[in-house]
């Protein structure tokens, strides 16, 4: 395959995050969804890119995540309900959140959120904030 030139920008910004704590309708539902997040790393060079996550808070101190790789002319759905830090959770249900991704490389940052809380599933998706540094 021929080198792509890579698409896009090093850091993106999320401002708006929540994880739904699990409810019933969570822990009931029959076709197997969850309410949860997910970032959509899109990678279009043909080098692996490092990308660092930094989530932040209302009421504590951020959080760092480093050493995921979205490798070279691919894309990853990181599901943010299943990021862990120090082994826990790194994102508590039910707190808000936001979001700065910072890859080694240019990306394309999406959010996805599927709420499964009500009968009604409610999904949104919305494209993260690009910032030139």
């Amino acid at each position: 395959m021929a080198a792509n030139k890579p698409l896009g920008k090093k850091c993106w910004i999320v401002p708006d995050g929540f994880i739904p704590k699990a409810t019933e309708n969570d822990k009931n539902n029959q076709n197997g969804y969850f309410s949860h997040e997910c970032a959509c790393i899109l990678n279009t060079g043909s080098e692996d890119i490092e990308v660092t996550l930094s989530l932040y808070f209302e009421d504590s101190d951020p959080i760092f995540v480093d050493g995921i790789v979205v490798a070279g002319q691919r894309s990853w759905h990181l599901r943010i309900d299943e990021l862990e830090k120090d082994d826990q959770p790194a994102i508590p249900r039910g707190k808000p959140y936001s979001l700065v991704v910072k890859g080694s490389g240019p990306v394309v940052v999406q959010m996805s959120r599927l709420d499964t809380t009500q009968d009604n599933m409610a999904f949104l998706s919305t494209m993260a904030f690009p910032v030139d540094e």
